[in-house]
């Protein structure tokens, strides 16, 4: 299965901006892009996907930055999939000749597995803590 760059990136970038979710605070891009090793100038558009999708907010100037919009264990895959990769979920077999219908029919059935176990995954399980985020200091 080849995906592309774009829907990894933006997996990433997610991860990152989950390690920080509720804790009142807004990521800047080039920490972002440092962080994930992504290109900023390719990070600025899969950011501005994001936001229009509604899975992070934007704040301008400043004091402005990036977070995400809700909980991550409330961010499916599926709709990570669809803000930035939604031609990965089509399905265009055409169902003519002797074979086509059931061919068709096959890979719907495969797709519609692929989207099932999309949907069961969330942002949350892509978060990698660091070993900090477990100490408690005294």
């Amino acid at each position: 299965m080849k995906l592309s760059h774009k829907l990894e990136y933006a997996c990433r970038v997610l991860a990152q901006l989950g390690r920080s979710y509720g804790q009142d605070q807004l990521a800047h891009i080039e920490t972002l892009a440092t962080a994930e090793a992504i290109p900023a100038n390719y990070l600025v558009q899969i950011l501005n996907e994001l936001r229009n999708a509604g899975l992070i907010l934007s704040k301008r100037g400043k004091q402005g930055g990036y977070a995400l919009a809700r909980d991550p264990k409330k961010v499916s895959l599926i709709e990570i999939v669809e803000a930035v990769d939604g031609e990965l979920l089509e399905r265009n077999f055409g169902d003519s000749g002797h074979s086509g219908e059931r061919v068709a029919s096959i890979w719907r059935e495969v797709g519609q597995t692929f989207e099932a176990k999309m949907a069961e995954y969330t942002l949350d399980d892509f978060i990698v803590q660091t070993a900090d985020a477990d100490m408690y200091y005294i």
